[in-house]
């Protein structure tokens, strides 16, 4: 998907080095699928666990993570918000294009002598598994970053000298003023953050700069304005953000999502759907929220959640007439309210980093999620009735059995993965693998001639791109995350809000407002990992039952995620989707305000947290 405009036909070199980077992405996404299948069989079934499998997995994750992003640069699919920028003139819009290539180009060359001493740090390490040397993973820093430099550089020379010089001299003359302003912005503390991570951030994303370069652009100048950190230490943060293994989910689910419609799998499923919610009002709204639902937690990454299910879904739905609009918000909703059904990777954060009950936690999550799934479903039953949609009349039930039949193979798939995980025979991470193997045997046997060749090497670059521009935005999100930790932020929200007044009641207020907010400006586990130990605590002083806090903050966070113009998976939604950020950004605020309202009403009846519990 192309956020920003198409770049122009590229010079002879650029092809060269644009089909390099796919062919050696494509090939890291193929061993990274078959290293976890077969590190899965070799567990399951042989009974002989490969002891490297995942160690090796790691390295290679960080590698396609990195040239996932190159691709991404290349073909100008970094997420950015256009809402502004549509505005403006086309001579206006060029001027701006230019501007976000020269921003990515200046946080690349800024980052290029931090990640090659990062590399040198990681000479110190070696695999415990393999025994290789760390280099050989940190590698992928200062190489992703060299490539997507010279990726840029090579594109400024599409566009006009006239912007080139403005756009050089508009960033030499920001970081001048950053460099003046040096001795005030000191003096007044953490009333800093307001210019770096509002002022600064909101103009560059404003302005079309790609969000994680926005991110990332925020945190350097930061850190390199009001404090001695080096970037390096950036560097790390990002390398630890968008390469945890539980990650690698998001690239196998887009992968599978693809397969699912290139086999032929998600037409069937799609025509017994039809079958038999299709001439309700709203029905294929309802599948998805339903679907959301199913495989919510199975990877532990709303990303992956969202690609394992819209790519089934959207073709029909646009078919259908549903704008991309309300896909996106519904969509987005969905995610959000779906936060807390286990096995949610955010549960098990919580209950490790404050001690509640794992347990607990997962039995009190269902029905908030289900309880927010059907006020979602209201919602999109109100607005399927404000728009034209086609709906044909009821299917005869031989019509809905046939469609069953022969879906069964396809439906079963969603079963297979969630009983995988279940049943331990595959982790979070490694399952996707089994929905793959399995998708690929079912096109061949029951739905043949799906499934062509020349079409996977595509499927394998549109991963890698889409992936890469999730993660990037991942690892952004980490660094700056820990610039505002290390700033005192986290310390000072934590001593403002156990001095709210108003009691539980009150704090529980001021803590879906602070987690909405958190949400949107940090991925969501950094969030809870920061926050969690600070203020649960608070809670249980103040009365409230730490399960109940856990549900609330966690929705609340989750609402804060999808929220634009900064949360996180708003704009992995917009990704996964295909669609435009802008496009969904008015449509969607009628979901959201749904889902606070349904929060409320679990923050005031805490028995929808807490009835299950015994």
């Amino acid at each position: 998907m192309s956020s920003y405009p198409v770049p122009p036909a590229p010079f002879a070199l650029e092809r060269y080095l644009n089909r390099a980077v796919e062919t050696v992405a494509a090939v890291i996404l193929v061993a990274e699928m078959a290293i976890l299948f077969v590190g899965i069989l070799a567990r399951a079934v042989f009974k002989h666990p490969i002891i490297w499998s995942d160690e090796l997995a790691s390295i290679l994750f960080l590698w396609l993570a990195m040239l996932g992003a190159v691709i991404a640069v290349q073909k100008g699919a970094h997420m950015r918000l256009t809402f502004f920028v549509g505005a403006l003139s086309p001579r206006a819009r060029d001027w701006l294009e230019t501007l976000a290539i020269g921003a990515m180009a200046l946080f690349l060359a800024m980052l290029i002598h931090p990640c090659l001493d990062y590399l040198e740090d990681q000479g110190f390490v070696e695999t415990p598994a393999l025994g290789w040397s760390g280099q050989v993973r940190a590698a992928a820093m200062p190489v992703g970053a060299g490539i997507a430099l010279v990726s840029c550089l090579l594109r400024l020379p599409h566009h006009r000298k006239e912007d080139l010089v403005s756009v050089g001299l508009l960033l030499v003359v920001g970081a001048g003023a950053l460099w003046l302003a040096q001795p005030w912005l000191l003096s007044i503390g953490n009333w800093a953050l307001i210019v770096f991570f509002v002022a600064i951030l909101g103009a560059a994303v404003a302005a079309g700069v790609p969000i994680a370069f926005c991110f990332s652009l925020a945190t350097a100048a930061y850190l390199l304005t009001t404090t001695n950190t080096s970037l390096t230490v950036v560097v790390g943060r990002m390398d630890e953000g968008m390469s945890g293994l539980i990650l690698l989910a998001v690239p196998l689910f887009v992968f599978l999502g693809q397969l699912v419609e290139a086999t032929g799998m998600a037409r069937v499923m799609v025509e017994f759907l039809a079958s038999l919610l299709g001439h309700v009002r709203a029905g294929m709204s309802y599948v998805l929220i339903g679907a959301i639902l199913l495989v919510s937690g199975i990877s532990g990454s709303k990303t992956a959640d969202m690609a394992a299910v819209a790519p089934v879904l959207f073709p029909e739905m646009r078919k259908r007439g549903a704008k991309d609009s309300e896909l996106i918000s519904l969509l987005a909703a969905a995610g959000a309210m779906s936060e807390t059904i286990p096995p949610s990777i955010v549960l098990i954060a919580i209950a490790s980093v404050t001690g509640v009950s794992i347990a607990a936690l997962f039995t009190a999550g269902i029905l908030p999620g289900v309880a927010l799934a059907i006020v979602i479903g209201l919602v999109a039953r109100w607005r399927a009735g404000q728009e034209e949609e086609e709906r044909p009349p009821r299917a005869p039930m031989k019509v809905v059995l046939r469609t069953f039949l022969i879906a069964l193979p396809a439906i079963a798939l969603p079963f297979l993965i969630r009983g995988a995980v279940v049943e331990g025979v595959a982790t979070a991470t490694e399952v996707s693998t089994i929905g793959i193997a399995y998708g690929i045997v079912a096109g061949l046997i029951f739905y043949r001639g799906g499934l062509q060749w020349s079409r996977v090497m595509p499927m394998l670059v549109k991963t890698a791109t889409l992936s890469g521009a999730i993660l990037f935005i991942v690892g952004a999100a980490s660094a700056m995350a820990w610039a505002l930790t290390q700033s005192g932020f986290s310390h000072d929200l934590a001593r403002v809000m156990s001095a709210t007044p108003g009691g539980a009641t009150g704090f529980l207020l001021i803590s879906v407002v602070a987690f909405i907010v958190l949400g949107s400006v940090l991925e969501g586990i950094p969030a809870i990992v920061l926050f969690g130990p600070l203020l649960f605590p608070v809670a249980r002083s103040l009365g409230v039952h730490e399960v109940h806090y856990a549900v609330v903050v966690i929705l609340a966070m989750g609402l804060g995620l999808f929220a634009p113009p900064f949360g996180l998976c708003y704009y992995a939604a917009c990704i996964i989707g295909q669609v435009q950020p802008e496009a969904a950004m008015r449509r969607i605020w009628i979901y959201l305000a749904a889902l606070l309202a349904g929060l409320l009403v679990i923050v005031f009846v805490p028995w929808i947290s807490l009835g299950f519990l015994g």
